[in-house]
């Protein structure tokens, strides 16, 4: 028997769930959905075929709804997950999955009275250039990674209901979960301190840029990065370890590794340069015959996997992926980040 998924908020997000899920994830199907538009609806009834329900509280009451997914404005995600969970279905719900960490304690404590499963949307651990990263860093290539820059830039500002406060707006609730999700991904070790700062470049309402720098337990340092206002993009990816420098430019895999190629010659004849800005022995070039350039690892994903493996889940065949508990301490950073901003100082965390 399929699994029987009904959606709450049909919008733009939800229209990628459905042509990404249909046809594509063996034992699962969309039957319908809610949306307050009625264009949304209409789409739901004329273009998807699927059932139209009058209200949330409808799809709550119908027995043969197995799962929801949530893609509604933020600010009303918790209210219509613990509602979808006590009303016994499994929940899937778009980032972010609240507005703040002590919204979703409350939705995992509902989640752990009901039994019920409950997920997040956080499709972009299956990005191609996540998954590179997670295999140079997982296999040393560069040897330990002691510094990590990772940032999103764009020009276009925010727009629609993310420009609005109320509806849990701005650009660290809206893409800093991805970000911040990939890292705590990535470094499962305690974040220990987080220093942000946070602009209102053209959006005096909601957050538009940030910078957040990170510090974890194992002496890892990120800094993750996001603008809606730049016009000169640096690297996706630049990652430093101790034997090598990694860069990822852009979403296409763009990109190349530079590393020793012997780690015992580290001594080379001693010299000095003289550049504008006066002579130098420490950034001395490093002679080519000490180094070796090398391409990207060849990586593959696919956001699908996310519903593969809920299915899964819901049939008892595996454990799951994107974790409640997961999704809180990305929470939590956001919320030591939005303070660190006020305070203008460092937040020492144990996250």
């Amino acid at each position: 028997m399929a699994i029987k998924m009904a959606i709450i908020g049909t919008g733009g997000m939800a229209g990628w769930h459905y042509q990404n899920v249909s046809g594509h994830v063996d034992g699962l199907e969309v039957i319908g959905g809610y949306d307050i538009r009625e264009a949304a609806n209409a789409r739901t009834r004329d273009e998807w075929k699927k059932k139209v329900y009058a209200s949330p509280e409808e799809i709550y009451a119908d027995d043969s709804v197995d799962l929801v997914l949530i893609a509604t404005p933020n600010d009303i995600h918790k209210d219509l997950s613990i509602a979808c969970l006590k009303a016994g279905k499994h929940v899937i719900c778009e980032k972010p999955v609240t507005l703040n960490a002590a919204e979703l304690e409350e939705v995992m404590a509902v989640a752990k009275e009901t039994g019920k499963i409950f997920t997040i949307n956080q499709n972009r651990r299956w990005d191609k250039d996540y998954l590179t990263v997670r295999k140079i860093v997982g296999e040393k290539t560069l040897g330990e990674v002691y510094n990590i820059e990772t940032r999103v830039q764009g020009s276009r500002r925010l727009f629609g209901w993310r420009a609005f406060k109320p509806n849990g707006g701005g650009l660290l609730l809206d893409w800093g979960v991805h970000l911040l999700d990939q890292i705590l991904d990535l470094i499962p070790g305690k974040v220990t301190s987080v220093q942000a700062h946070i602009h209102n470049v053209h959006h005096k309402e909601v957050d538009d840029a940030f910078t957040v720098l990170l510090r974890f337990e194992n002496g890892c340092s990120v800094n993750c990065s996001i603008t809606t206002n730049c016009y000169i993009d640096l690297p996706r990816w630049h990652l430093s370890g101790t034997d090598g420098t990694a860069v990822i430019l852009d979403w296409e895999q763009n990109g190349h590794i530079i590393k020793l190629a012997d780690p015992s010659v580290q001594d080379w004849e001693d010299a000095v340069i003289y550049t504008h800005a006066g002579p130098t022995h420490t950034m001395l070039p490093r002679p080519k015959y000490t180094t070796q350039k090398l391409p990207l690892p060849t990586v593959t994903g696919d956001w699908v996997d996310l519903y593969r493996n809920l299915v899964d889940v819901i049939n008892g065949k595996a454990e799951l992926i994107v974790k409640p508990e997961q999704a809180l301490r990305v929470m939590k950073v956001i919320d030591a980040a939005f303070v660190s901003s006020e305070t203008g100082a460092a937040i020492t965390t144990g996250i």
